[in-house]
């Protein structure tokens, strides 16, 4: 039985930029000045490995506490987007899709509740849904931690798992984790980068995936 672990954030949700904006509005208001690409480099991992990898990248050091603020900011700054968490194209009903043909599907994401529960209300994702946060987990992505969890959850070995994100750091923990990976280009990232990250397949968005899911013999070909 197969089974699909999606990322959340630039891979269901249009909400790549408005995070970069928004960690790149927190770390101005600590006086870091960080060019946006460099953000959008890292947006996938946890917001605590994401401003370990800047500081190491500006040689920069930034100490615990002012982490903490500088994810607490963003959050905040996140929340006042307007972004409106908007589905990508096909997102709902690639889901939908997938509901119809009985094949389970889980959410595995960096991102926490409350804050990502305007973006699974705009999927249309209810309580029967399994959603791995992972702050929830041990180690974030690129481990393997959140992944392994979700299939856990969904009651399926590691090689019935589809794993579709947007990120290399998505890409990598499907790889460390044994699991079948597809790439989207939603996030930003380029074509060669996913595939150079583990790839197997990858789609512009999730529509193109709905209408390719019989490349991954889930479908008819109509």
């Amino acid at each position: 039985m197969a089974a699909f672990i999606f990322d959340l954030d630039g891979t269901l949700i249009d909400t790549t930029y408005a995070h970069v904006m928004a960690w790149q509005q927190a770390l101005y208001e600590a006086d870091i000045s960080v060019d946006g690409w460099r953000i959008h480099r890292r947006i996938g991992m946890s917001g605590g490995l994401l401003l370990h990898a800047l500081s190491d990248e500006l040689d920069r050091e930034i100490m615990p506490e002012l982490a903490k603020r500088l994810q607490k900011r963003h959050g905040e700054l996140f929340q006042k987007s307007d972004c409106g968490c908007r589905p990508l194209r096909g997102a709902v009903q690639l889901l939908k899709r997938l509901r119809g043909l009985a094949i389970p599907f889980g959410i595995a994401t960096s991102g926490s509740r409350p804050g990502i529960n305007p973006s699974l209300e705009a999927l249309q994702i209810n309580d029967d849904v399994v959603i791995v946060e992972g702050k929830k987990t041990e180690h974030p992505k690129p481990e393997p931690d959140e992944l392994e969890e979700c299939c856990k959850r969904l009651g399926v070995r590691a090689q019935q798992c589809f794993v579709v994100g947007d990120a290399i750091w998505d890409l990598l923990a499907a790889s460390r984790a044994g699991m079948f990976s597809i790439g989207l280009l939603s996030g930003g990232y380029p074509a060669r980068e996913l595939f150079d990250a583990g790839a197997h397949r990858v789609f512009c968005d999730p529509a193109e995936l709905d209408q390719s899911l019989y490349q991954l013999g889930l479908a008819d070909n109509t």
